[in-house]
């Protein structure tokens, strides 16, 4: 009898119902429903849709346990074997103005590290603009994804994923990994995916009472002390095929990256995407 790609022991599903349990709660969370899909081409195309029929409230938390057309930054796709991640999707109405909302993915990276830290038990980089990483023996490698669609003039979903237990064969890139190969404490996804989800509703309750003010909630600080693209030399690659070579020198208060060119000229990048050339100073 052949094994089903579901029947991995090392493996086990989302408990949905736990999850509504824990994160749920009436008057007082951003959340306000969570469901799990088993499979679905993505998480973010899936509540976007939703979104414009009318069909999702803000706070609402789609989880899948298997994507087969994972969305992420410039029409990227990517896959994973099922349930060796989380791939969830949210939907938030911002009340801070929409110039402050290049943050809101900034903020879910600080959100997630920080989980993934304590839960975990794993070193944690961020990388600019939305990667997470996982740091180990001086070797980064990218665990997971963050990307922000907005939807109107009202909403914005919010994707994340995270590489939980999947194994060398399986990583998509050379530069790819994953919690298990980090070496985590534990790999068991639904304690992840709630400390992740009060995470970001922290940070995210946080930045909205400041107005959206980053630096007012702390949040610039947070973010610059995690990113660990600040102080490498860095390269650019921006909309329309130009390329930037700089150190990266601050974030600013836009959520920009602060490229210093060799002549010291300060280019802000509000999007791109960055290779580290070399390793930041006393590394």
């Amino acid at each position: 009898m052949t094994p089903s790609r579901w029947s991995d022991l090392d493996r086990p599903p989302l408990n949905e119902s736990a999850l509504r349990k824990a994160l749920l709660h009436k008057g007082n969370s951003l959340w306000t429903g969570l469901e799990v899909l088993q499979t679905i081409g993505s998480t973010n195309t899936e509540l976007v849709r939703r979104t414009r029929a009318g069909e999702a409230r803000p706070g609402t938390v789609l989880v899948a346990e298997e994507q087969t057309a994972g969305k992420g930054r410039l029409d990227r796709s990517w896959t994973a074997p099922p349930r060796s991640g989380l791939f969830f999707s949210v939907l938030l109405r911002p009340e801070p103005p929409a110039e402050r909302w290049g943050w809101i993915p900034l903020l879910a990276g600080v959100a997630a590290a920080g989980a993934l830290a304590r839960t975990a038990g794993v070193d944690t980089g961020l990388k600019w603009p939305n990667d997470v990483l996982t740091v180990r023996d001086g070797e980064e490698r990218k665990i997971g994804g963050i990307l922000a669609e907005r939807v109107d003039e009202r909403s914005v979903v919010l994707g994340m994923g995270l590489n939980v237990t999947l194994r060398r064969d399986e990583l998509p890139v050379p530069t790819a990994g994953s919690l298990a190969l980090a070496g985590a404490q534990g790999t068991d996804r639904d304690p992840i995916l709630r400390a992740v989800l009060r995470a970001v509703e922290d940070w995210y309750g946080r930045w909205s009472e400041a107005g959206g003010d980053p630096s007012a909630c702390a949040l610039l600080d947070a973010y610059a002390a995690g990113c660990v693209t600040l102080g490498r030399t860095v390269r650019a690659m921006l909309p329309g095929g130009d390329d930037l070579v700089g150190e990266a020198v601050a974030v600013d208060g836009d959520g920009r990256l602060v490229i210093a060119s060799e002549q010291g000229v300060q280019h802000p990048v509000a999007a791109g995407d960055i290779v580290h050339l070399r390793p930041a100073t006393g590394e």
